[in-house]
């Protein structure tokens, strides 16, 4: 009897000495989109936004599939994406670089330092290349002429309600970067007032290989969820450009800046509606394929609903837009100040 119960006794002291191990912790996720989109002029050249550009025709949005893996303190991110918004996104990629939305590898070095190495989208603005992240399909200004993506290495620092961000990158939107071109600067500073009230003050700046010029781009985001119902965004963006003449950067700086406010209502879990109201002023005549020869300012209002099915997401899209020069277009190609269109976008998540 004694034996038996030394050695149930020795089973247990073995047994609460037994360390389990860590095991990796492994999440994959993706999501597909697809869009028809009808402008009421009947010109595709009406839209100057990203990823939309089409008229009376069924299109594919993107196949993203993302890995993320962890064990222990590091951990690796692999997001892929395919059709033509992943080929927008990545316009200076060919081949399969252009199909890594994001690859980049993170060390968790204490509770509030963490290193990342690689490429990742960027923290300038309110929207995301991703559909299922926005509620209108369709994309504003300032994003579309903003940075996409940043390749180099950050470090991130959380210390109580703030948050530090600083990086060294590759060229804005460039995976591998052009010869002798410079790098460029990121940063970021966050200030959570509540658990629904954030802000965050964005920078992104260096000088651009293709001519030389300084370019800082300064940018804020401000979320807000005012009760179950009603939520909010702000955003507010300048991009300056200084350009050299004779080897010399002689005058006042160039600017192109944008404003926006997103305002969503959500009456049930199932159903919810997004407001975005948007100002963007290229008054310098800075952006690529610009609005107009003396420079534009446009003011556009995109109305969309959100009718959720499981991972289902059907976003049907109204877009007024007018310009204070004329930079739309009718069927004939004839110019004029003002234009409306539709679409419809079914979204899966999983």
């Amino acid at each position: 009897m004694a034996t038996a119960v030394a050695a149930t006794g020795a089973v247990c002291a073995q047994e609460t000495t037994v360390v389990e191990e860590k095991k990796p912790s492994t999440t994959i996720s993706g999501f597909a989109d697809v869009y028809y989109r009808y402008d009421f002029s009947q010109n595709p050249a009406n839209n100057r936004t990203s990823f939309t550009n089409s008229h009376n025709s069924f299109e594919l949005g993107m196949a993203s599939l993302k890995l993320e893996h962890s064990f222990g303190k590091v951990s690796m991110v692999a997001d892929l994406g395919f059709g033509k918004r992943a080929q927008e996104f990545s316009y200076n990629e060919s081949g399969v670089v252009a199909a890594i939305k994001q690859l980049y590898v993170s060390y968790q070095a204490n509770e509030w330092l963490k290193l990342t190495a690689g490429s990742w989208a960027t923290h300038v603005g309110y929207e995301l290349v991703d559909a299922p992240a926005n509620r209108n399909y369709s994309m504003s200004y300032m994003f579309s002429w903003g940075p996409f993506f940043h390749t180099g290495v950050k470090a991130e620092a959380t210390l109580g309600k703030s948050g530090f961000m600083l990086g060294v990158a590759n060229p804005t939107d460039y995976k591998s970067a052009p010869l002798d071109s410079k790098k460029y600067l990121l940063a970021q500073y966050s200030y959570a007032f509540s658990d629904d009230v954030k802000a965050y003050f964005n920078y992104v700046g260096g000088k651009r290989f293709t001519d030389s010029a300084k370019t800082n781009q300064f940018d804020l985001v401000m979320t807000a969820k005012l009760n179950d119902k009603f939520s909010l965004g702000l955003n507010g963006t300048v991009q300056t450009q200084k350009f050299q003449v004779d080897n010399k950067y002689e005058g006042d700086a160039k600017s192109w800046w944008g404003s926006a406010v997103y305002l969503n209502f959500d009456p049930s879990a199932v159903f919810g509606l997004t407001l975005r109201s948007e100002y963007f002023s290229d008054k310098d005549q800075l952006v690529a394929m610009s609005l107009a020869p003396e420079g534009a300012a446009i003011f556009a209002n995109t109305l969309s609903a959100n009718f959720k099915v499981g991972g289902l997401t059907l976003i049907p899209e109204f877009r007024y837009e007018t310009s204070s020069k004329d930079v739309f277009y009718n069927k004939e190609s004839s110019p004029k100040g003002s234009n409306a269109s539709v679409l419809v976008a079914a979204v899966y998540k999983f």
